[in-house]
């Protein structure tokens, strides 16, 4: 099938329906939990969607019409995939995908979300804090990137110690390390080779930024133009978010420079949908961290928060229709729930965690967990944004995750 046969879906024309020839079709690169949500929303919206991963029963596979399970990695497999399926939108939700075939399809008429261009430069950290520091002149912690653990070594005496170490390609702080002495160099370099999505390889090295506090901007890029939602809050052990509320406290001049900062990332990178602006933030100053062009882990708790959840944010603005004006409802918190070990979960304490008021629990349905995943999320609405944190903390301690053997 020639790709530029197909040329770009003008969404003005309207949505078809699903299964029929007028189908509108969005293939989902990436099927986990965030990509899940997205999914629902898209059918809401009466698109049809196929979900692809690499492994099978991925959450998102559970909700969508079809679903292939394959290496995103493997660009003569990515492109068999979407020139058999012909989709209207190839839509990203994980780093780990053959960007450089996407850039392909792109130029052959395919479209790609938010962009190819955009899906390359931030499918490592590499690409996007170049063009972020380099490119947009943002402020920026002190970084280096290094191939060997000889290299680490010299990269340390540079920014120096302490210092966090991460693959280049890794999501949910896998393969993430904070060093605070020479004898941290080793194990620190081991784990950044074993936690990468990509494999072993290139990691960047970045100096501690002085810091009060970290926000994530979700920054909606629709027809209608570039707005942001109120500042997410979150807090993190070794780069995996362990919680998250919403509105986060901060002064009026540091709420306008991150809002700029968070438009210039999303403008500089082109396209449509949510973008995960993460920053640092100190008194009225803020430091640019990283970005996502998807859905947002921390953005879970919009699921109680937003009049529209990241997730319905993006799965309008990608179809190319606008977003109204995003509102806080009320104060939200989510506290995720993380499985360590292997086997298939079971989750017990619903009913104690959804007894409490404003409660809302995603089991996310992931089919096996190994080592230590992130498998469910409770969140919690409230007049006040501490009884939300008090609430999302006592519904997470009330839960319990069981893991049976697999095969059972």
């Amino acid at each position: 099938m020639e790709i530029a046969s197909r040329l770009r879906y003008d969404f003005t024309m309207g949505i078809g329906t699903p299964l029929s020839s007028s189908a509108t079709r969005v293939l989902m690169l990436g099927s986990g939990e965030l990509g899940k949500e997205v999914v629902i929303e898209l059918q809401r919206l009466g698109c049809e969607v196929i979900a692809c991963d690499r492994y099978a029963d991925a959450p998102a596979m559970q909700v969508a019409h079809r679903s292939h399970v394959f290496s995103m990695l493997d660009g003569a497999e990515l492109r068999r995939v979407i020139e058999l399926e012909r989709p209207d939108l190839v839509v990203p939700e994980i780093e780990a995908i053959a960007t450089a075939t996407l850039l392909e399809l792109e130029a052959e008429g395919q479209r790609v979300i938010p962009t190819a261009r955009a899906a390359n430069l931030t499918m490592n950290r590499e690409g996007i804090r170049r063009f972020a520091a380099e490119e947009l002149g943002l402020p920026t912690s002190q970084y280096r990137f290094v191939d060997t653990e000889d290299e680490l070594r010299a990269a340390l005496a540079e920014v120096g110690l302490p210092a966090v170490i991460k693959p280049v390609v890794s999501s949910s702080g896998h393969g993430q390390s904070t060093l605070r002495s020479d004898d941290d160099i080793a194990g620190a370099w081991t784990n950044a080779q074993e936690g990468g999505r990509a494999g072993g390889g290139r990691c960047i090295v970045e100096g501690f930024v002085d810091f009060d506090y970290e926000i994530t901007v979700l920054t909606v890029s629709a027809t209608n133009g570039i707005q942001c939602c109120p500042p997410v809050g979150h807090r993190q052990i070794d780069g995996d978010y362990r919680e998250s509320w919403q509105p986060a406290a901060m002064s009026d001049a540091a709420w306008a420079s991150a809002q700029e900062t968070a438009k210039t990332v999303v403008g500089g990178l082109g396209g449509w949908g949510i973008f995960g602006v993460e920053l640092f933030v100190q008194g009225d100053e803020v430091i640019f961290s990283e970005v996502s062009p998807r859905p947002h882990d921390t953005g879970l708790v919009t699921l109680g928060s937003q009049n529209m959840s990241e997730f319905a944010l993006h799965a309008r603005a990608i179809l190319g229709l606008p977003v109204p004006p995003v509102a806080l409802i009320q104060p939200a918190a989510s506290v995720p729930l993380l499985g360590d070990g292997t086997g298939v979960p079971r989750f017990e304490g619903l009913e104690e965690a959804l007894a409490e008021a404003g409660s809302q629990v995603r089991l996310f349905g992931k089919p096996v967990c190994e080592g230590h995943r992130r498998l469910a999320v409770c969140i919690a609405g409230a007049a006040t944004l501490e009884g939300a944190r008090s609430t999302a903390a006592r519904m997470a301690s009330a839960m319990r995750i069981e893991l049976d053997p697999i095969g059972r």
